[in-house]
């Protein structure tokens, strides 16, 4: 990730959240190589012939995200956490709107695969991943934030635990048992 934004990324939110369309196109400036680097990173755990490109990925995620009118942006790390939350959102959208556009005609499902999570070759599919984090976050919300802003975001542990508010040690047990929960729920190892 590029680490060397602008300090005034946190300013460059308020002000497009308060209706200021000169700092969109500063904002877009400033995190645009994250973001794609997000993206590209997602998009080469995806299917080799998926139809979204980094920059579609880039462009859909960040309009959405200059859309959050109820988000109160604290800093950097924190639009990044809520990047990766949207960013598996336009994923899931578009496998629900290919899976809906295939029913009948006998295509396989879209598939997910992370070879930095999971171990070996194994895929899943990106609308089981998506139901299996509702799981989650139904019973531990920590844990199924961790592991949101880890696998969709590649947000590092510091940043992690910064935007939650707990310790690093806590995030990398979270994380852990994120990783262990996510195998056994999508059929992985037992």
């Amino acid at each position: 990730m590029n680490e060397a934004l602008p300090p005034d990324v946190t300013q460059l939110l308020e002000a497009v959240a308060s209706g200021n369309g000169e700092s969109l196109d500063a904002l877009l400036e400033a995190v645009y190589n994250d973001l794609r680097a997000i993206s590209q990173r997602q998009l080469q755990a995806e299917r080799a012939n998926h139809t979204l490109e980094p920059t579609g990925l880039v462009h859909e995620a960040y309009l959405r995200l200059v859309q959050q009118t109820e988000v109160s942006w604290q800093n950097r790390a924190h639009f990044f956490s809520i990047a990766a939350r949207v960013i598996r959102r336009v994923l899931v959208d578009h496998a629900r709107m290919r899976q809906r556009d295939k029913r009948g005609g006998g295509v396989s499902r879209e598939t997910f695969s992370e070879t930095r999570i999971l171990a070996g070759e194994q895929e899943f599919d990106l609308l089981e991943l998506d139901e299996a984090l509702h799981r989650l976050a139904e019973d531990d919300e920590e844990v199924a934030k961790v592991l949101e802003m880890k696998f969709f975001g590649g947000r590092e542990h510091d940043e992690i635990a910064h935007v939650l508010g707990i310790s690093e040690r806590s995030v990398r047990r979270r994380w852990a048992y994120a990783k262990a929960w996510l195998l056994r729920e999508l059929g992985g190892n037992d």
